[in-house]
């Protein structure tokens, strides 16, 4: 007698700490950007000069590159089981 695998494409459903998880953070993520229209509606009088521009530009730019790219490094190394 064989008996099967478990069915592993049936995803269970989130349980009540998963949901309240979710809302947790959903509610995070609400604040912050009403905190976030408050500060740059508050901010209307401020003038930014072209090198203000340039480096908000790229420290948005690089900050992200680098996330990426540790991001990347962690998929590498799990991949290759570089993690222990």
């Amino acid at each position: 007698m064989t008996q099967k695998p478990p069915d592993s494409s049936k995803q269970a459903p989130l349980s009540l700490a998963g949901w309240v998880t979710l809302t947790i953070l959903a509610a995070f993520l609400l604040v912050s950007l009403w905190y976030a229209m408050q500060v740059w509606t508050s901010m209307a009088g401020v003038q930014l000069s072209g090198w203000g521009w340039t480096f908000l530009i790229l420290g948005v730019v690089v900050t992200t590159g680098l996330g990426g790219g540790l991001m990347a490094l962690v998929f590498y190394s799990s991949r290759h089981d570089m993690d222990r």
